[in-house]
């Protein structure tokens, strides 16, 4: 059995590895150190991946972990307005069910309905694709630095059962 790596940060297992991104990070690869990201906290860090189980690191493409919701969200920008449901929510973006007609590369605001009682959090967007499961928006890189979306998004985080738990219990 293969060595456990878990975040330095929030010390959690189940980090997933990172495709290389600075010139350091290529060349720590040729010795067996490459980046990993933490789904829970979204730190990055580079480790060493010799002992690593290597089918519970593979490459994660995704920046952010998503999580399932069921969330009401209204959006505007220019002259479209429309309302929808959140299906998953990350630190990223999202993905919204709504039969209002939107276009790639379209910006924006959204404002997201987190709980009864509490003001609905808003966020600037960009339409990243349209498909039959949705609209997936990617946040703008000040939504990303949201404290309110980062709370809602770790506290919905601490709720899910933990993925190395459920890839233990797979591999059992």
């Amino acid at each position: 059995m293969g060595r456990i790596l878990s975040c330095p940060r929030c010390q959690k297992e189940g980090p997933l590895r990172s495709h290389p991104q600075s010139p350091c990070e290529h060349l720590a690869a040729l010795i067996f150190v490459s980046p990993f990201r933490c789904p829970s906290c979204s730190h990055r860090f580079l480790a060493s991946r010799l002992g690593l189980d290597h089918p519970a690191h593979p490459i994660d493409r995704r920046e952010h972990l998503r999580i399932p919701v069921r969330l009401y969200l209204s959006f505007s920008g220019g002259k479209i307005r429309g309302e929808g449901t959140v299906l998953d929510l990350s630190m990223g973006g999202c993905i919204v069910r709504s039969k209002t007609v939107v276009h790639t590369d379209d910006i924006f605001y959204l404002q997201l309905s987190l709980g009864e009682g509490e003001l609905p959090l808003e966020v600037a967007a960009m339409v990243r694709s349209v498909s039959a499961r949705g609209i997936a928006f990617k946040f703008l890189r000040a939504a990303q630095e949201n404290k309110r979306l980062h709370a809602f998004v770790q506290a919905q985080t601490t709720d899910q059962p933990d993925k190395s738990s459920l890839n233990a219990g797979v591999a059992a």
